[in-house]
């Protein structure tokens, strides 16, 4: 028996030696794999975010680029474009009237205040005038004269036709009818251009005259008073404006002026209503530029009823010009490269190249491209400046 346990020993100890040199190698090769997996990621955790050739640069499959580098289309857009240019509120001179004295004289008596709105025939002031009475003289005497004149014509006919009359007598009094006629058409005529402004006698002698509206609106200056005198025929007493409907003056530079047509749709806007926004048409462009500053005005019709659009109020003019269709990327896709507007397209899957554009107007979130994009291509919109060196 005990050779048979002398026998087995060695068994048992080439069992577990073999056991043990197992577990030892197990034990190795299961550190080697993770070495080997964590060497294997760290190479790719650690690989370029993108790669250049020539020209061209690529993203790789597992860089982290792929997600912040977002690409897309190039769209295409016709929408009109604004003009936007600073502007001024003013009177409508075709519906804007200065008042001048029909003739010198005093003002006796101011009816009007300055902001006061009138209606035509309205009274404005009263005066006295020499010269106004005078020619309602000579009026007076040139209608009695003619009466006269005609009396005596007829009365010298009649005698005539009875035989009785001389045909001299006759003559003279057919001469003195027509030189009475022309001098009751002249002395008429002068009352009439002193009376052109709206003046009209207060009294039967001329010697007060009564000035009057010759149409609605607002007094937007005076320059008068209650006996002061008003001895310069062109010296302005007041202005009367009717402010039913303004006009937006603009002045647009030479390089826009063909941009800008007459009847064409304007948006205004003014400081003094912010958020509000009013319509009008173009109703003048100018012929000639303004020599200080190469710019034409514009002027653009605008109704207000509701009185609320006050002569030289600031204000902003936006033209409606329409445009041909053209490329469109958002700002974001822009990049600089010294002094050239870039962009990076996609000329291959994840693959990109950089391209010089020439820019246009910015609206509506997007600018749009003149040159060097097509409607369709594909851009880096955003993330664009990691590709950058």
């Amino acid at each position: 028996m005990k050779n048979n346990l002398l026998q087995r020993q060695p068994l048992a100890i080439v069992a577990a030696g073999t056991l043990i040199v197992g577990v030892i190698a197990f034990v190795a090769f299961g550190h080697q794999g993770k070495a080997a997996a964590a060497e294997a990621s760290a190479s790719i955790s650690t690989g370029p975010n993108f790669i250049r050739q020539g020209t061209r640069i690529t993203i790789p499959q597992h860089s982290p680029l792929r997600s912040r580098v977002v690409v897309q289309a190039v769209a295409s857009l016709d929408a009109t474009h604004a003009l936007e240019l600073p502007a001024q509120v003013e009177a409508d001179p075709g519906r804007t009237i200065n008042i001048l004295p029909p003739v010198a004289g005093k003002v006796l008596e101011l009816k009007v205040g300055l902001g006061d709105h009138v209606r035509k025939g309205q009274l404005l002031l009263v005066m006295t005038s020499g010269d106004f009475a005078q020619a309602t003289s000579d009026l007076q005497k040139a209608r009695d004269t003619l009466q006269l004149t005609k009396r005596v014509l007829e009365r010298q006919r009649g005698v005539q036709q009875a035989g009785a009359g001389a045909a001299k007598d006759l003559e003279q009094s057919e001469s003195t009818y027509v030189q009475a006629q022309a001098e009751f058409a002249r002395a008429d005529t002068r009352l009439k251009s002193l009376s052109a402004g709206g003046a009209s006698a207060a009294d039967s002698g001329g010697q007060r005259l009564n000035l009057v509206a010759p149409s609605s609106g607002s007094i937007t200056a005076l320059s008068i008073g209650a006996g002061q005198s008003a001895n310069d025929p062109n010296a302005v007493l007041m202005t009367i404006a009717n402010l039913d409907n303004v006009w937006i003056t603009a002045s647009v530079p030479e390089n826009m002026l063909a941009l800008v047509k007459k009847g064409q749709a304007v948006n205004i806007s003014l400081p003094a209503y912010p958020g509000e926004k009013f319509r009008g048409n173009v109703a003048f462009v100018s012929d000639v530029l303004q020599a200080d500053t190469r710019r034409a005005l514009v002027r653009i019709s605008v109704p207000n009823g509701d009185g609320k659009f006050k002569p030289n109020m600031f204000a902003n003019a936006a033209f409606a010009v329409a445009q041909d269709a053209a490329p469109v990327v958002p700002p974001s896709a822009l990049l600089m490269n010294n002094e050239n507007t870039t962009v990076f397209v996609e000329v291959a899957p994840w693959t990109f190249e950089r391209r010089t554009i020439e820019t246009g107007n910015q609206e509506d979130g997007s600018v749009r491209i003149q040159k060097g994009l097509l409607a369709g291509e594909r851009v880096v919109v955003k993330g664009g400046v990691l590709l950058n060196d």
